[in-house]
């Protein structure tokens, strides 16, 4: 009895310093808003997602028919859908802003709780890209064989990974429940990621804007920051509702509203949006092993953000750094659109440029604050 209540004291303990006495620097803006409402979204797409998952069949000749009728049948399951599928767009947002952030004020410089975070936003990848295969659409499945047919360059080990992967010859009901199996796992290994992060976070504390180590300067965590929280959620949910109810088919690809063909590829193959950029990179290069090592390192390169760093200031403080990091977003702003184009003329040279800048800017940011650094006599 006694274990139990020191127990329910350490756990009291916990979530008070967690989100009642936490110090956060007074001038924090509301894009650090971005963590509560990521946490708000994992939240909103598991509890969809169990539900979806009770009426869903992992079988390759069904998987969109029972999705089609299961909205039509199944009080509200049309709601919960589009909240889901929409859900997958929020999440996103909120994460690509929340990275931003973090670039953009030096963040990264808390190793432990950055590569986690980059963990859960791979994870975060791997599991829209489950999810978005499971309805067995025309665009879902040629997708799903375009990606994971990658995996057969892979040296040595290339062809049996692939065959794993599928579980038959190609693309088929046994990948399909493999897929799925996943896609319902990785929500709640990111849930327990999320957990470390928020730990790790609270133990270092949040970053101040300006790059600078005061502590005298703080607030508590409530009632200001949580008020400023739940200004953010109403916001977000507002937008969110109005989008999920008056044009929840707006994000989507026509292809992904028809049943497969698998004997007629979709002229324009291309994944959810938030997945182009990345696309986009696979595609600009010619070779399909360039292509496939380009893809990874678009991403994996935040890992290695805390080992390039070479500022003793924050960027703030750097005009001609706060000029490259926009140019920065602009650019996977266009390979977001250049991801969505034909793969012809003058879209493919156009590709290539943009992935060159985006690696780009890894070398040239930490280039350029040592020069100015050098410069200013730091």
């Amino acid at each position: 009895m006694l274990n139990q209540l020191k127990d329910k004291s350490s756990l009291i303990k916990i979530l008070n310093s967690t989100f009642m006495d936490l110090p956060a620097p007074k001038n924090i803006s509301f894009s650090w808003n971005m963590g509560s409402l990521l946490f708000m979204c994992l939240f909103i797409q598991i509890i969809t997602g169990v539900l979806l998952a009770s009426s869903y069949t992992s079988n390759m000749d069904s998987s969109f028919y029972m999705v089609i009728l299961s909205m039509e049948d199944i009080n509200k399951n049309w709601f919960i859908r589009y909240i889901h599928a929409n859900g997958a767009s929020l999440f996103f947002i909120c994460l690509y802003v929340h990275i931003g952030r973090n670039i953009y004020y030096y963040s990264y410089m808390y190793k432990h709780t950055w590569s986690v975070g980059v963990t859960i936003f791979i994870l975060t990848m791997a599991t829209a890209f489950l999810g978005y295969v499971l309805p067995i659409n025309q665009m879902s499945y040629w997708g799903a064989s375009v990606i994971t047919n990658l995996l057969s360059e892979v040296p040595y080990i290339g062809p049996n990974l692939i065959e794993l992967v599928w579980g038959s010859p190609s693309v088929g009901t046994p990948t399909i429940m493999r897929f799925f199996s996943f896609h319902f796992m990785l929500p709640f290994v990111i849930l327990g990621l999320t957990i470390i992060h928020i730990v790790l976070l609270h133990e270092t504390g949040s970053k101040n804007p300006l790059g600078t180590k005061s502590t005298s300067n703080k607030y508590m965590f409530n009632p200001i920051f949580i008020f400023k929280d739940m200004l953010g959620f109403i916001l977000a949910l507002t937008l969110f509702l109005s989008i999920s109810l008056l044009m929840p088919l707006a994000l989507g690809d026509d292809e992904n509203f028809f049943n497969l063909n698998p004997y007629v590829t979709p002229i324009h193959i291309q994944p959810e949006w938030y997945f182009l950029f990345a696309y986009a990179i696979l595609r600009s290069i010619p070779n399909k092993m360039g292509g496939i090592i380009s893809l990874v390192l678009a991403i994996f390169i935040l890992y290695l953000l805390p080992y390039l760093h070479s500022s003793k200031m924050s960027s703030v403080y750097y005009p001609v750094n706060k000029f490259i990091f926009f140019l920065f977003m602009i650019d996977v702003i266009l390979l977001t659109w250049i991801g969505m184009s034909p793969v012809e003329p003058p879209y493919i040279f156009t590709g290539q440029t943009l992935s060159v800048l985006y690696f780009g800017y890894y070398i040239m940011s930490p280039l350029i604050n040592y020069s100015w650094e050098k410069m200013i006599n730091l």
